[in-house]
């Protein structure tokens, strides 16, 4: 006698299968969603000039490492006592340089990223740029208030002018890139203070070798000129103007 072996429904017969891939996708999706990523085109810009610096697994620990150096109780107290004059002299200077060249001028509503206590706000105060404000991750007022440099707590086209020395610290240059041309206004200039020739401390979160990668992540923007400075560390000076898009 022969023996009938009931035929089973496909979905039966497949779903051992579909389990097993659903099980698959969702693995691999948590494990992608915990591996941190970077822009693409920040790591292989101008030929690899600009490299992210591994190490951090999360944002939240970039951040912290970065809050070690400006909750700093000794660093802070250097910045706001010995350190402060010094500082403002020297970026005094800078502005006053930037303002003979048609770069600057006291009317510009200006900001200044990553100002830690404010002594950039301070000088620009200084040369008669009076509507000027500092932002950093821990605020200092009533020079700097908090924010995230990736993520500006500003509305778009706010300011005439921006400046900034801490690009170094960017994990994410695109963004930091992109914010400052989001908060700039058309024919906006943004100076940025940046190491070309040695490895910045260990704070930085990323190394640069040339200008061909702030020129690349500036879509928006021209570059006006590059000159060598003297900035704390800091050995290069290049400025960009915003552009004007007519409707």
């Amino acid at each position: 006698m022969q023996t009938v072996i009931p035929k089973l429904p496909l979905v039966l017969l497949l779903k051992p299968f579909l389990l097993s891939l659903f099980f698959s996708i969702l693995f691999l999706t948590l494990l992608s969603s915990q591996t941190p990523r970077h822009p693409k085109s920040t790591t292989a810009s101008a030929g690899s000039d600009l490299r992210i610096r591994p190490g951090y697994t999360t944002y939240e620990s970039y951040i912290h490492h970065q809050l070690n150096k400006t909750l700093n109780p000794r660093l802070r107290k250097i910045w706001t006592t010995r350190d402060w004059d010094r500082k403002v002299r020297v970026f005094t200077a800078f502005f006053a340089n930037l303002t003979r060249r048609n770069l600057l001028s006291n009317s510009s509503k200006s900001l200044c990223i990553g100002a830690r206590v404010g002594q950039e706000v301070s000088a620009l105060r200084r040369v008669g740029v009076s509507d000027s404000i500092g932002v950093d991750l821990v605020p200092h007022p009533p020079l700097v208030v908090g924010g995230d440099f990736h993520a500006l707590p500003f509305a778009n086209e706010t300011f005439e002018f921006e400046f900034s020395n801490v690009f170094d610290h960017a994990l994410y240059p695109e963004k930091f890139v992109g914010e400052i041309e989001r908060t700039m206004k058309g024919g906006g200039i943004c100076a940025l203070h940046v190491s070309i020739n040695k490895r910045g401390d260990k704070y930085s979160a990323n190394d640069l070798f040339s200008v061909g990668p702030l020129v690349e992540l500036f879509k928006e923007s021209e570059l006006v000129e590059v000159r060598p400075v003297d900035g704390f560390g800091l050995d290069t000076e290049v400025v960009f103007r915003k552009k004007i898009i007519h409707q």
